[in-house]
Parts: structure tokens; sequence; C-alpha cells
């Protein structure tokens, strides 16, 4: 069971994005909704930002609840 809770997160890592390359693709968005350093363009940051960081928290909350189902027998 251990090993497949390993390869479980081995692959979490083959599938994550370069920050880099989201970093570019928030740029590219929020230019729509202004210049960059204007309030809609930084409020659309932030939003991004927070968007993403719920994404991981529910991600995190699923591989955690899945080991404990694999961890229990279930």
């Amino acid at each position: 069971m251990a090993a497949l809770a390993l390869a479980g997160c081995a692959n979490l890592n083959r599938h994550s994005v370069p920050v880099e390359a989201t970093q570019n693709d928030d740029d590219a968005y929020c230019r729509q909704s202004g210049p960059q350093g204007s309030d809609a363009y930084v409020a659309c940051r932030k939003d991004r930002d927070n968007q993403r960081s719920l994404a991981g928290d529910r991600m995190e909350r699923q591989h955690r609840n899945m080991a404990e189902r694999m961890l229990n027998g279930q």
C-alpha cells in the first residue's frame, strides 16, 4: 500500500505546471482587464492566485482522503 501512495505522489509532480507558465498565463489573461499595475489588473491577479490556491487545497484534501481510505482498507 505504501508503494501505491508514493506512486500517487510521484504522479502529482509529473502533472504540475511550471510556475513561469502560470505567471505568464495569468499576466496575459489579466492584461485584458487593464494595464499592468492598474486596480483591475491587480484585482484580477489576486483572484487568479486565490482560485489556484483553492484548487490546490481541494486536491490535497482529496489525496489525503484517498490515502486514509487506502490505509483503512476501503
